[in-house]
């Protein structure tokens, strides 16, 4: 009889900022459900292991389960009846994923693969907080566990290896780069924010959190100049200061909603005799713009206006692309490896069964020679023992091997169906006596952290 495999299997379903809008994300994501959707999941009889995953881009059940189509039958009737959600619309929006495909998403949601903006960091922390929390709740088992782990792994592997995430990609961020091209270290640089526009506002936090040492803000209305330097911890002045203002700067980003130009190139050809030609950096991210693009003519002085901006954020965008196509190829190794370790766990019971039933026949084959031989010292007990010991482990030895090289190859199936026919050990329970036969051949390297939950075996 065939052994077929007892083995669970890797569901994911769900949804994304490419299938659904925003509306059926929501319905998906169980806000309003009466207990935590990992415990809803969790307690569904297909699903053996369950990892809930919930950002505003996606919404996903990862399981491991033994029947993966009831498992995706009652998960998606969860949502149905508990979010409310439509089913045909959710038909339309989900994705369900089996097994190897399972992985490659996985491995590819960690490394920011699938996410809306290619390299953003923001879905690994993510994704390990919603480990953390189906750790905490016990709902991970040996599978979900290792494969978890190893999806971490892959996505801090690419991310060091590769540039996918060494790009800035907002205009903001772009601004901060552009700085830090031109004058290297930021930690004695002062900035000046002219205007209170959202993406000025941005950049300079940005400009802040990389060690800018100083901020001044000046606006037209000084009450909401001083109001955003409160919040920023700078100063603020009024736009009749700019001039004085400018001279103590060394990087200004400019976002008023004035009608024509705020900074002049006479203005800074007199700030820059002032400043003794030290280095002068302007980021106009206003439509119409605020500075005089003549004073890109003035020596030391860098201007960047809200299409050189964008030209950069392009440019990283299709160098993160480029750096995506080399992830793919690294994580097409990681996917195989994860496969292989998964088809072998399909050869552990069967060694585990082979090594108890050969203990089994030692010890009884043993116990009735030793009643032939007749009263034994206790050193001619103990080497009979070895030499019984010895000779079914070295037996046992080139067929173990075998099992375990052709786990997870193409002709692996069909060598553990003939290996339980062989050795008769279809429907044969393990031996009472024979626990100590167990060992390293029944443990496969386990994942860290916890790798197992106490119902459903």
């Amino acid at each position: 009889m065939p052994t077929g495999s007892s083995r669970s299997r890797l569901l994911l379903l769900g949804v994304n900022h490419k299938t659904a809008g925003v509306e059926v994300r929501e319905c998906l994501a169980l806000g309003g459900a009466p207990r935590p959707p990992l415990e809803i999941f969790a307690g569904l009889p297909a699903c053996e292991e369950v990892l809930f995953l919930s950002t505003c881009n996606r919404v996903e059940v990862l399981a491991a389960s033994p029947d993966p189509k009831a498992a995706a039958a009652a998960i998606r009737e969860v949502w149905c009846t508990v979010g409310g959600g439509d089913p045909g619309t959710l038909d339309r929006s989900l994705y369900v994923h089996l097994d190897e495909a399972a992985v490659r998403h996985l491995f590819r949601v960690a490394a920011s693969l699938d996410s809306m903006v290619v390299g953003e960091p923001q879905i690994l922390g993510q994704l390990k907080e919603a480990y953390r929390k189906a750790a905490e709740a016990k709902t991970l088992g040996l599978v979900l566990n290792r494969l978890l782990n190893r999806a971490f792994s892959v996505a801090k592997r690419i991310r060091t290896q590769t540039r996918i995430a060494s790009q800035a990609v907002s205009i903001s961020y772009a601004a901060v780069e552009l700085a830090r091209k031109i004058f290297g270290d930021l930690s004695d640089k002062r900035a000046l924010l002219i205007g209170a526009g959202e993406m000025a506002e941005l950049a300079a936090r940005h400009l802040l959190a990389n060690g800018v040492r100083g901020l001044v803000v000046a606006n037209r209305t000084l009450a909401r100049a001083a109001d955003l330097a409160r919040e920023l911890g700078g100063e603020a002045v009024g736009l009749d200061e700019l001039e004085a203002a400018l001279e103590g700067a060394d990087i200004v980003i400019s976002s008023t909603g004035a009608p024509g130009l705020v900074i002049q190139e006479e203005m800074v050809r007199r700030v820059m005799r002032r400043r003794r030609q030290r280095p002068l950096f302007f980021i106009d991210i206003a439509v119409p713009r605020d500075v005089d693009p003549a004073v890109n003519e003035v020596d030391n002085v860098y201007l960047y206006d809200i299409d050189d901006l964008k030209g950069v954020v392009e440019g990283n965008k299709a160098e993160r692309e480029r750096e995506a196509r080399k992830a793919e190829r690294m994580l097409d190794l990681e996917v195989l490896k994860f496969q292989a370790w998964l088809e072998s766990l399909d050869v552990v019971p069967l060694i585990r069964r082979l090594q108890d039933k050969g203990e089994a026949i030692r010890r009884r084959e043993l116990e009735r020679s030793r009643s032939a031989l007749g009263e034994l010292t206790p050193k001619q007990a103990a080497a009979l023992d070895r030499l019984t010991t010895s000779i079914v482990q070295k037996l046992l030895h080139d067929p173990i091997v075998t099992l375990r090289r052709s786990a997870g190859a193409e002709e692996g199936r069909e060598l553990l169906d003939a290996a339980y026919r062989f050795f008769n050990l279809n429907g044969a329970e393990p031996a009472p006596d024979a626990g100590g036969a167990r060992g390293k051949e029944a443990a496969p390297a386990g994942p860290k952290g916890p790798e197992g939950r106490p119902r459903r075996g």
